[in-house]
């Protein structure tokens, strides 16, 4: 069906539907496996800060990889595939606590990625694809929203399932990767099979005009890890939180994600990628730092947890960067530029948590003050993006 076409079904029959359903359907079984991530590797898997390193590593190579997308749309649908990767990594998730030794550990990890990573990648496409430009940054940023609520729920699962229920980590796992493997069955049976008006090339596109956003994308997927992989894991060993306190500190990021994404979507309508990502970029900067100082000056665990939800928030503005490159794009790049910006964005990731995790045990502040100069210097690159990027005006060198 035409996209065209689908503007006359009902609202929950709509593409833009599919996307809220997809988005929900993710965080329920990816933020739970975040939840409980860090105490499960520690207290089940024994792990330290070399293994967790090296365990986010390993989960990171199929986003390296996913430029394997663009083969896998000669043959199936990006609709279908964004099911069925979120059905893999469903059923990944529901098997964690199966297999508690390091290598199983290792071996779900990287089967939960190949899904989530493949997921994101065909998930971007069709968000650029089927939302027009006006309202993609408000309707990305409500998206985002959703997907924060979807992670509120979750956490609520864990804390209650863990603190009230005393669920067991197999228990959650189970009941999250079930709950998001039904709501795939759902949008496959539910939803017709929508066209985009712009055929996508099914083949590797490097364009030399694109070459910033590609800049923004490695820069970006390098500082995430920092984040992802160091900030929880510094709660858990350096102040000891235990598996509902890492949770509620993720309940109150998402919280935050609820009310601010939305305004964020205006924010980028308003002042623009440019404007929006240079307040992303200083922001992200100040944060890193003072997770440096935590080290240094010995602050507390409410101020780690503070910046912890700071350092969240900005994250969020990172969907700017989408939109910035919705604007500069031939459409029928999308897809394929949206596979080449993923392994980008994963080149760091490979090697970047193993690396630092040697860092990590002699000097924990160290990683941090890293990410502050990553941060600088993506500053510094988002100053290139003009205030009205369009296709020959990508960026203000030229």
């Amino acid at each position: 069906m035409l996209l065209a076409e689908a503007r006359s079904l009902p609202f929950w029959k709509q593409p833009v539907f599919l996307l809220v359903l997809m988005a929900t359907a993710l965080p329920l079984g990816f933020s739970t496996w975040n939840a409980l991530l860090n105490n499960f590797v520690v207290e089940v898997g024994n792990f330290d800060g070399v293994k967790i390193g090296w365990l986010h590593t390993i989960r990171e190579i199929p986003g390296f990889l996913a430029i394997g997308v663009i083969a896998l749309i000669i043959f199936i649908r990006e609709q279908f595939l964004a099911l069925i990767s979120l059905a893999i990594m469903a059923a990944a998730i529901a098997v964690v606590a199966w297999f508690p030794s390091y290598q199983g550990i290792l071996i779900t990890t990287i089967i939960s990625s190949i899904g989530f990573h493949y997921y994101e990648t065909v998930n971007q496409s069709l968000r650029l694809q089927w939302i027009p430009k006006d309202r993609a940054p408000q309707t990305i940023g409500w998206l985002v929203s959703v997907g924060s609520g979807a992670s509120l729920v979750a956490y609520l699962f864990v804390v209650g399932g863990w603190k009230l229920l005393n669920f067991s980590y197999n228990s959650i796992y189970m009941v999250s990767g079930l709950i998001t493997f039904i709501i795939v069955v759902y949008c496959y049976l539910a939803f017709p099979r929508f066209e985009t008006p712009n055929p996508q090339k099914a083949k590797m596109v490097l364009r030399k005009q694109y070459w910033l956003y590609y800049a923004l994308q490695f820069m970006s997927g390098a500082r995430r890890q920092i984040f992802m992989v160091f900030a929880a894991f510094m709660m858990v060993e350096k102040f000891g939180f235990e598996v509902h306190e890492v949770t509620i500190l993720f309940i109150i990021n998402f919280m935050a994600n609820m009310i601010f994404a939305p305004l964020m979507g205006k924010a980028v309508n308003i002042f623009g990628e440019r404007n929006t990502l240079v307040f992303e970029y200083t922001g992200l900067t100040l944060v890193f730092l003072a997770y440096g100082g935590i080290y240094y000056f010995g602050w507390g665990f409410l101020i780690a947890g503070f910046l912890f939800i700071l350092d969240n928030i900005f994250f969020a503005l990172a969907f700017a960067l989408q939109t910035y490159f919705q604007k500069i794009c031939d459409p029928a790049d999308i897809m394929p530029t949206a596979a080449v910006a993923f392994t980008i964005n994963h080149i760091a990731a490979v090697f970047l948590p193993a690396l630092l995790g040697y860092l990590w045990i002699i000097a924990p502040q160290y990683v941090f003050v890293l990410a502050a100069t990553m941060a600088i210097f993506s500053l510094i690159l988002s100053l290139l993006i003009p205030r009205q990027p369009s296709p020959g005006n990508e960026t203000i060198l030229n």
